[in-house]
């Protein structure tokens, strides 16, 4: 048998014990924004750090940082002149909020129709545990040709404020031929997807202060300005009625599509249809003259990620309150610079501002979209893709940022491959979240098959 057939049976004679490794990751409820899991965060990289270890790796290493710790593990080739992949992940999950909306235990994995329920389930424990399933197939029936590095963080899901220092002052051991970040997903489900592009993202806060406590409705309404309601009149002027973004000078940088975006575009369809059945919503809106797939990932957008103000309680309080907030944020496409994006906001909310209020804007974080069209290593994983599913590959620029890629990009000079297994609605960040078993099965095998043909 060659080295593929080999790690194929491997994998196919132990799928119950491996896939129960990536349940039992799933169980520990690593919930990074919570305190009260901290120890929860450590259980998680020690787990991690316990397989690599189990599968000899030379250097395990768990590095702590000001919150959650930094797992990084090295594996070397026999072979002399072996190129060098990093692997990238997160062991973090989101919050389950609203618990009462979930139809099992978020951290006890159940199987129905062919998926397996869990949060972190998809994002990104089953992609996590995909990469090092496959390494492990791999590794117990044969040579490894290629050196591993796997760098994975418990920061992900609340910013990744360690990470990035961590790579500046460890570029030299993270130095690599090649990043391998599963962190994205597929376009459906037989459709093996390359993703090429990330949206950039700049995150900021609007706060409207009025008076200086709440008011009684019925003694202030009328003479004193209710913040709620100049935060709702300044949302609304923050688009134009075809659903462009009305900010002045918002889309001044953007360049007309590449050959190659107009060719991925015809080629790939995202149907009005299929985004309200995934979604939900009754309807599909967006901004006029793009094409729902173009919306997704080609154009910049803006919106609001939450309000807050005055009374939300059960029952009735009339008042006046004292300030509201919206926390907004604007996905951006290339050339796109977001804290230039954030000032051209910031100016603008200020201008349509009533001086009935005080209006603080301020930034929480920004980075820049990202381009990897030509990462090293591509057309070895279309390859693999393509031999495992017997499709072709979808090629697409992902609407959501994942600000990790800008980061080694930068630090490391080496651009990442962007792909995973999780499909559209597998409701990451949502109840019920998901990931469906045949698809990641598959994904085991695409790279078992990537592993072994990167280092030819």
């Amino acid at each position: 048998m060659s080295n593929f057939e080999q790690a194929i049976h491997y994998f196919h004679k132990n799928q119950e014990k491996l896939t129960e490794s990536y349940f039992h990751l799933v169980r520990i409820p690593s919930i990074s924004t919570d305190p009260d899991h901290g120890d929860d965060m450590k259980k998680a990289a020690e787990f991690l750090s316990n397989y690599l270890k189990e599968l000899d790796f030379e250097r395990v290493e768990i590095f702590p940082t000001k919150m959650h710790p930094i797992l990084f593990a090295e594996k070397k080739s026999a072979k002399p002149d072996a190129k060098t992949l990093l692997i990238y992940g997160h062991y973090d999950v989101q919050p389950v909020d609203p618990l009462d909306e979930w139809k099992s235990d978020p951290f006890q994995p159940e199987i129905h129709d062919e998926y397996v329920f869990a949060r972190g389930a998809s994002d990104m424990k089953g992609q996590v545990m995909a990469s090092i399933v496959a390494l492990e197939s791999v590794l117990r029936t044969g040579e490894l040709p290629i050196n591993i590095k796997y760098l994975l963080e418990g920061e992900e899901e609340i910013g990744s404020p360690s990470l990035e220092g961590f790579i500046q002052t460890h570029a030299d051991l993270l130095s690599c031929d090649m990043i391998l970040n599963p962190d994205a997903g597929m376009v459906g489900k037989n459709k093996p997807t390359l993703v090429y592009g990330l949206r950039g993202m700049t995150y900021f806060e609007v706060r409207v202060d009025g008076p200086k406590a709440d008011l009684h409705s019925g003694l202030w309404g009328g003479n004193v300005a209710n913040p709620a309601n100049v935060l709702s009149q300044i949302i609304a002027k923050l688009h134009k009625p075809d659903g462009s973004v009305a900010i002045p000078g918002f889309y001044d940088r953007i360049p007309a599509p590449s050959q190659e975006d107009q060719l991925h575009i015809s080629n790939n369809k995202l149907s009005e249809e299929s985004i309200m059945e995934m979604t939900g919503a009754p309807a599909v809106y967006g901004e006029a003259g793009y094409s729902p797939l173009e919306r997704q990932g080609s154009r910049p957008t803006l919106d609001v990620n939450g309000l807050y103000s005055g009374f939300i309680g059960e029952g009735a309080k009339t008042i006046i309150p004292a300030y509201a907030k919206a926390k907004i944020s604007c996905r951006l496409v290339p050339n796109q610079d977001p804290v230039e994006i954030f000032n051209l906001a910031k100016d603008y909310i200020l201008s349509i501002a009533p001086d009935t209020v005080r209006i603080k804007v301020f930034l929480h974080s920004a980075g820049p979209a990202y381009l990897a069209n030509d990462a090293p290593g591509a057309q070895n994983l279309v390859k693999s893709m393509s031999a495992v599913w017997q499709a072709p590959v979808t090629y697409k620029r992902e609407g959501g940022s994942i600000p990790v890629a800008t980061v080694m990009q930068r630090e490391l000079g080496v651009k990442s491959l962007l792909t995973g297994f999780g499909l559209p609605d597998d409701a990451i960040h949502s109840p019920n979240e998901r990931l469906h078993m045949p698809t990641w099965l598959k994904g085991i095998e695409t790279l078992i098959r990537f592993y072994l043909s990167f280092g030819e």
